[in-house]
């Protein structure tokens, strides 16, 4: 859902400003504006959200507020780290926020086909199955952390399919996003052409996807004053 009103049309247009600019450093440089431009998308879809969603706000929209807040340190914190500690700083607070989501998505997980049909949850299975199978070899002690991070992951995906069909779809996206950040760590003979822009273009529709597909929900909650999400 895409609010009509001036402000939140004003900070989704930010965020894709936003957006297309770090995309543009990714493919073109210069370095140094890839983090400071990276910290600015979490901030901007969240003020997005603020502004589409008027008070009082419900559970539904403060945990998708929480999920944001832990994106955004998933994609700034690795900066005062290096190595596998920064690895590690980012799967942490990535993990968080697919927890959140999780817990978000969950009261509408009878709306989603895969809850009637279990069938349909193979693919996802697969896609996970077949990362781990892949980076296994050049996890090393990394490995752990890998499988603890990619089980909640696809589970975000799945759940994200009882939301709305745009949630779906960002859950998907999430899922590829992550799964090249895999393959390019531990799998020496992947080698994608500009794996970063990729990476980060499939990031940031995955956000946007999942907060539009939130936002269709939101009606449907109620205020945390009155109580907890139908």
């Amino acid at each position: 859902m895409i609010p009509r009103s001036p402000l939140p049309r004003a900070l989704l247009t930010l965020f894709v400003l936003i957006t297309a600019a770090h995309l543009i450093v990714q493919l073109t440089g210069p370095e140094s504006w890839s983090r400071p431009t990276q910290a600015l998308l979490m901030p901007a879809l969240a003020a997005f959200v603020l502004a589409a969603v008027k008070r009082p706000r419900g559970r539904f929209t403060g945990l998708v507020l929480i999920a944001l807040f832990f994106s955004w340190l998933g994609d700034t914190a690795p900066a005062l780290a290096s190595g596998d500690a920064a690895f590690l700083v980012m799967v942490g607070f990535f993990l968080v926020a697919q927890v959140v989501y999780i817990v978000a998505f969950w009261p509408w997980r009878a709306k989603s086909p895969l809850y009637r049909n279990r069938t349909l949850l193979v693919p996802y299975g697969v896609v996970v199955a077949g990362l781990v199978v892949l980076c296994a070899p050049g996890a090393g002690a990394l490995l752990v952390p890998v499988l603890v991070y990619g089980l909640p992951l696809g589970a975000m995906a799945v759940l994200a399919v009882g939301v709305h069909r745009w949630t779906a779809i960002g859950g998907a996206l999430f899922l590829l996003s992550d799964g090249l950040i895999a393959l390019r760590a531990f799998t020496p003979d992947f080698d994608l052409p500009a794996s970063g822009f990729w990476v980060m273009a499939t990031y940031t529709a995955a956000q946007a996807f999942i907060v539009l597909g939130c936002l269709a929900r939101v009606p449907e909650e109620t205020p945390l004053t009155e109580g907890t999400p139908a």
